[in-house]
C-alpha cells in the first residue's frame, strides 16, 4: 500500500481512508465540524456527511463504509458508494483525509 498524495486523483472503492493527525472533527446534532490544524480552516458537514466521515474512520475502506451506510440508511450500496467516492475526493482535495492505494 502507498499513500496517494495526489489530491485530484479519484478515490477508488478499495481505497483505505485515514484521518491524518492534523485533522480533528466533532459531531453535533445538526453538523459535524472538521478542523484542519495545518491550515486553521474549519469545514462544516451536514449530518449525513458527518456519518460518512465517521464510517470511513471506523471501517477504513470505502467499499466497506458504503456497505455499512447502506444498511443504516436503507439505500442500495452502489448508490452510497458513488456518493462516498465523490465525498472522499472532496475531502482529499481539502487535505482532510489520506487515501492509501495498492502500489502498481
Amino acid at each position: 500500500m502507498s499513500i496517494d498524495t495526489t489530491p485530484d486523483a479519484p478515490t477508488t472503492p478499495d481505497a483505505r481512508i485515514t484521518i491524518p493527525q492534523h485533522v480533528v472533527f466533532r459531531s453535533f446534532v445538526k453538523e459535524t465540524v472538521v478542523l484542519n490544524l495545518d491550515t486553521g480552516r474549519y469545514h462544516g458537514l451536514n449530518p449525513v456527511g458527518g456519518r460518512m466521515l465517521e464510517a470511513l474512520k471506523e471501517v477504513g475502506v470505502v467499499r466497506d463504509a458504503a456497505a455499512r451506510l447502506a444498511q443504516t440508511y436503507g439505500v442500495p450500496a452502489h448508490e452510497i458508494e458513488r456518493d462516498l467516492l465523490a465525498f472522499c475526493d472532496e475531502l482529499a482535495a481539502r487535505g482532510l483525509i489520506e487515501r492509501a492505494v495498492a502500489a502498481s
